[in-house]
């Protein structure tokens, strides 16, 4: 037992990583296999596992996976129950908009809710708070009608290609291209 704890506290961001993911693998596998109803049903399943998971491991759990977990339930939910793949297929428009949304209307009420989520990572100036929030904004818009264009013009295995192999590195590579911004608008001084 003392040999796992040592794993996760050598290498806590690779555990992140896998139950972070591990879902959309397992959604992709399922659907590979026995279509995409069953994929959402373990989908469902699985989200909230990971969720229990890193609440256990790391004792607290990010707004994000919480928000992102719910609508992964509703939307699975209404999948399921209607036997309509169309709820599950519109999931990461709703969601991405709700973020776009919730970022934007952060910035009207004079709240970096990025700041609040990410201040412990980067220590940015106001205006490289701002410009990073409008950056992620637009991103998540643009996110929100490329999952529009891919579900209601492609298949669905395409679709779920496309979720899983797509979305994380277009995410990885959004956050990647952000550096410079990071390094130009430090806080903490060069």
């Amino acid at each position: 037992m003392h040999h796992s704890r040592q794993r996760t506290a050598t290498n806590p961001s690779l555990i992140k990583m896998l139950l972070d993911i591990g879902p959309l693998i397992v959604f992709f596998a399922v659907n590979a296999f026995y279509g995409i109803f069953a994929a959402t049903a373990v989908f469902m399943v699985t989200i909230t596992a990971a969720l229990i998971a890193t609440r256990v491991i790391f004792g607290e759990l990010a707004a994000m996976p919480i928000v992102t977990a719910v609508f992964v339930l509703v939307f699975g939910g209404l999948t399921l129950y209607l036997q309509d793949e169309t709820f599950i297929k519109m999931k990461p428009t709703v969601v991405y908009l709700l973020f776009a949304g919730l970022l934007l209307a952060g910035l009207a009420l004079k709240r970096i809710f990025l700041e609040t989520v990410m201040g412990e990572v980067f220590s940015l100036t106001d205006e490289g708070w701002v410009i990073l929030t409008y950056r992620w904004v637009s991103f998540f818009i643009a996110l929100a009608i490329l999952n529009e264009i891919i579900w209601r013009n492609f298949s669905t295995d395409t679709w779920v290609s496309f979720k899983v192999f797509g979305l994380l590195p277009l995410t990885l590579l959004f956050a990647a291209m952000q550096v410079g911004l990071l390094r130009r608008h430090s806080a903490s001084g060069d």
